[in-house]
Parts: structure tokens; C-alpha cells; sequence
């Protein structure tokens, strides 16, 4: 199935907003960060910014797009123990932010898939 050719650019643009967003307001990205991860949660994530960024900005170029894409996709993998993390400790949380909580957490797949497929070119 071929890939609309923006389809390269809104990842790259929902991945420099992830970034950006842990650079704005760092202190909800914190309280994700898994305890057993040593050192400060805020050196996390503001590692986790700089890795967001640094994948946009490879995904949005085209001679960089199919090794970035691929670790994005890795990515959206190595970030699913914070997600996690935040469903157990919004368990206590009013429902519809626990529903979104647990709701981030099956997101993860097609995010994986869709970066797959821009490293890809959109080919299946």
C-alpha cells in the first residue's frame, strides 16, 4: 500500500511535538519514568527530548528517513515500560484520565507499525 507523502512528515512533527512538549512542561514526563532506571528522572527526560527531536529531525530528511524511522520504531518501543508505569499509578486517578492512561498504552502498536512503514517508503 503506498504511503501518503506527508506521512513521513507528521511523524517527524508528532515526534519534535513529543520533544518539545518534555522540554516545556518536563515535571508528568518525570513521574513516568521507571524507578528502575538509575540517576534523575529529569535527565531522563530531557534524554528522552533530545532522542525525540534528533528522530524528527531525522525522519523529515529524506536521506536520513528510512535509519530514523527504524529507531523510532525502536523507540516506541523502549518507552512502553513508562506507559505502563503511568497506567499502575494512575490507577487512583478520575476515570477518564486513567482511561487515557490505559488507552496510550495499545497506541503503541500502531505508532511502531507507522514507523516501520515510513522506513519502509510505505511499502507493506
Amino acid at each position: 500500500m503506498p504511503m501518503a507523502p506527508r506521512s513521513p512528515l507528521l511523524l517527524a512533527g508528532l515526534l519534535a511535538g513529543a520533544g518539545a512538549a518534555h522540554l516545556a512542561m518536563p515535571e508528568p514526563f518525570d513521574a513516568m519514568v521507571p524507578r528502575a532506571l538509575p540517576g534523575s528522572p529529569r535527565t531522563w527526560t530531557y534524554a528522552s527530548a533530545a532522542v525525540e527531536l534528533a528522530l524528527a529531525a531525522g525522519v523529515a530528511l529524506p536521506r536520513t528517513r528510512r535509519t530514523a524511522a527504524l529507531a523510532a520504531g525502536a523507540f516506541f518501543v523502549g518507552v512502553f515500560p513508562a506507559n505502563v508505569r503511568m497506567a499502575v499509578d494512575w490507577k487512583n486517578r478520575p476515570a477518564p484520565l486513567r482511561a487515557a492512561a490505559i488507552g496510550r498504552l495499545p497506541l503503541q502498536v500502531p505508532l511502531v507499525l507507522w514507523a516501520r512503514n515510513v522506513a519502509r517508503g510505505g511499502r507493506a
